[in-house]
């Protein structure tokens, strides 16, 4: 019997090791951010799953923190003390598209009560050798999928390199 849709991304989040991810880490001197991103290369597409703690909390009701997450040119997370992940350069954009319809434009990390947020997306947007070698960065805030060139995002808070997991 053929496996659905549903069974086959089920086995890749619950069993299978990625294709690459990306460990992410927080700025020098900052928050002790850390997780990593996981790219699994699909028929239909790229599966990004993403699992961070030590984000930024808010423990006000109705104002958990939304973080931005994003694909970048970059293939270092090295920078400058006022800019730690200025390398990264901008955002992935093969396309030459308006923001929010770069390639590298990912679903925001909802971030609970103790810092730690999980993601899930399958994008067609890229395949996975178009962004092995480049950067996530996670931003202080939410895209707000409207301001050009980067959605008003905020700084970049933590950063990791896409690179193949060996098997």
């Amino acid at each position: 019997m053929k496996q659905s849709n549903s069974q086959y991304f089920a086995s890749i989040i619950t069993g299978g090791l990625p294709d690459a991810a990306a460990v992410v880490q927080g700025a020098p001197g900052g928050r002790q951010i850390e997780g990593t991103v996981s790219f699994y290369q699909t028929p239909q597409g790229v599966l990004v799953t993403a699992a961070v703690r030590g984000l930024p909390v808010n423990r006000m009701a109705c104002a958990q923190p939304i973080c931005a997450l994003h694909i970048h040119e970059g293939g270092s997370c090295s920078g400058t003390a006022g800019k730690p992940f200025a390398n990264a350069l901008g955002h992935f954009n093969p396309g030459n598209c308006p923001h929010p319809y770069h390639a590298g434009d990912l679903p925001p990390l909802f971030v609970d009560r103790t810092g730690f947020a999980w993601m899930a997306v399958l994008t067609d947007r890229f395949r996975l050798p178009d962004v092995t070698g480049k950067t996530v960065i996670i931003h202080a805030k939410p895209d707000d999928f409207t301001t050009q060139p980067s959605g008003g995002a905020g700084d970049m808070i933590a950063c990791g390199v896409i690179a193949p997991v060996r098997r």
